[in-house]
């Protein structure tokens, strides 16, 4: 059984900082001094767990009435069970539940595919960030 968390502003984000310090900073070898930035305190984030362990992450930065979802990311042995499906829709509801009218996202190039699935348009030039190949993806609410 999942359950999700919302947190925000000053809460405890160790749990989002566990699971993406395991997906980016040691399974991708994105540099661990990139992987935290300042929006970091400004975003909503969501902690997916199995029990009380978490296992899945994202989060959302406002701006105006559009947004970007970003450090989405599933421990390894999650992957493949649906996890990310729930993870971005539950994203999109909160999304749309305060407002946003687009999305945006800079998605792994691998991951392409699955944003699409969700109706995310692929737009501009491939680009990397963290050493790893990304594409700009929105979807208009």
């Amino acid at each position: 059984m999942f359950k999700f968390i919302w947190l925000e502003g000053n809460d405890d984000l160790k749990d989002a900082y566990e699971i993406r310090n395991q997906v980016f900073v040691i399974e991708q070898n994105v540099p661990k001094e990139i992987e935290k930035d300042s929006k970091d305190k400004i975003s909503k984030h969501i902690v997916i767990y199995e029990e009380n362990f978490p296992i899945a992450t994202g989060r959302i930065v406002v701006e105006n009435s559009s947004c970007s979802f970003g450090r989405i990311s599933i421990i390894k042995k999650y992957r493949g069970k649906g996890i990310g499906l729930y993870l971005v829709e539950n994203m999109i509801k909160e999304a749309t539940k305060i407002g946003i009218k687009e999305i945006y996202i800079h998605a792994q190039k691998y991951a392409e595919e699955f944003y699409k699935k969700l109706n995310f348009k692929s737009f501009g030039e491939v680009f990397y960030e963290g050493g790893i190949e990304h594409i700009n993806m929105v979807l208009k609410l």
